[in-house]
């Protein structure tokens, strides 16, 4: 269970000397800055970019897509203006984050929301029907032949070959892995025993970096089978998985329907909007097996022109025109407008130090 964490003092104010979001008194924004970390933002994040530059053009704004664990680490020892992540920070790294924050602490700003799909490269296979247990069996090695009787019980009629599975997993520390193992822990307890991890917790199989690696790596490879962003995954075939008693395809609404029966971690600081999430709903509309992706920013900020950037930067995700780039690039589910607000009243609450002088 989490650990409650109170409120730092000075966090949720408004410094009365910050200039105002909004078109009419916005800053004029100037600098280079660095963002880092989850894979799967990378499309969505690379449209945000240069849809917030065109509006600032003085701002020279990078990404660098390392992977969830590589990009909280980049935030929280002050290598990266923001960080993303494919799961909210720990405890340990929300209480660590003050040396980052100027005292202050981190945010988790859900900008990102996608489906985690279960994709193989089976010749002659589209799509199939996958329990929690069998996907568990396949991708932890228990189920090594494209036949074997689990695949088969879960696809009646479905001619499979006796092909040898390949497990593909993530070889560096990973949200989009955290999201996976959390699914199969809770909802194939017997058949996965293990709890949530970003670093693939088992030996053997093949391990690719990011979710292009593994994507690359299974369509060059048949049999292969590895979960990742469903926007992603191209031409290979996928998984409906099991949900109550239906079957349920991938989909942008159903993993929005997912954030949707998920309420917000009720230990986290007011403006921090992680979820905990609902592995194991059993309406047919929502796709439990999906990842929500956070932008990590801060309450508190020294340097004015980081901060300002930051808190446009907020806002421009969070607005409709944001939102509409990032999902047609991405193929994510759009947020939702009380989402879209929680965003943009949270940009608002960060705190710009006064300049010297003020």
């Amino acid at each position: 269970m989490a650990v409650a964490l109170a409120p730092l003092a000075g966090c949720g104010t408004v410094d009365p000397t910050a200039q105002a979001l909004g078109t009419d008194a916005a800053p004029t924004l100037t600098g280079t800055f660095q963002g880092s970390g989850a894979t799967s933002q990378q499309k969505a994040m690379e449209a945000w970019i240069a849809g917030f530059t065109a509006k600032h053009p003085d701002v020279t704004l990078t990404y660098d897509g390392v992977g969830s664990g590589a990009g909280r680490k980049a935030f929280l020892s002050g290598e990266a203006t923001f960080g993303t992540s494919d799961v909210a920070l720990s405890d340990e790294e929300m209480a660590a984050s003050g040396a980052a924050c100027d005292g202050g602490n981190a945010i988790d700003l859900p900008v990102y929301i996608s489906p985690i799909a279960v994709a193989f490269n089976v010749p002659g296979v589209t799509s199939l029907h996958l329990s929690s247990t069998t996907v568990a069996g396949l991708l932890g090695g228990d189920i090594t032949s494209w036949d074997d009787d689990a695949v088969a019980a879960d696809n009646p009629g479905v001619a499979l070959p006796a092909l040898r599975v390949v497990p593909v997993h993530r070889s560096e520390s990973s949200g989009t892995t955290e999201n996976f193992t959390d699914w199969l822990h809770a909802t194939a307890p017997r058949a996965w025993p293990y709890d949530a991890a970003s670093s693939w917790p088992l030996p053997g199989g093949t391990a690719a970096e990011g979710t292009g690696g593994v994507v690359a790596a299974v369509a060059a490879t048949p049999g292969a089978v590895t979960y990742a962003d469903a926007s992603q995954v191209g031409t290979l075939g996928t998984a409906s998985i099991r949900v109550g008693d239906q079957w349920v395809a991938s989909s942008a609404a159903g993993a929005a329907g997912a954030a949707a029966v998920s309420p917000r971690d009720p230990s986290r600081y007011e403006d921090d909007l992680s979820y905990d999430l609902d592995r194991t709903a059993t309406n047919p509309n929502v796709y439990p097996l999906v990842l929500v992706s956070y932008l990590v920013v801060c309450s508190r900020y020294a340097d004015r022109a980081e901060g300002e950037v930051v808190k446009e930067f907020v806002d421009y995700v969070a607005s409709d025109e944001g939102q509409s780039i990032g999902t047609t690039a991405a193929g994510s589910a759009p947020l939702s407008p009380a989402q879209q607000e929680w965003l943009r009243s949270t940009a608002n609450d960060i705190f710009l130090v006064p300049a010297a002088g003020s």
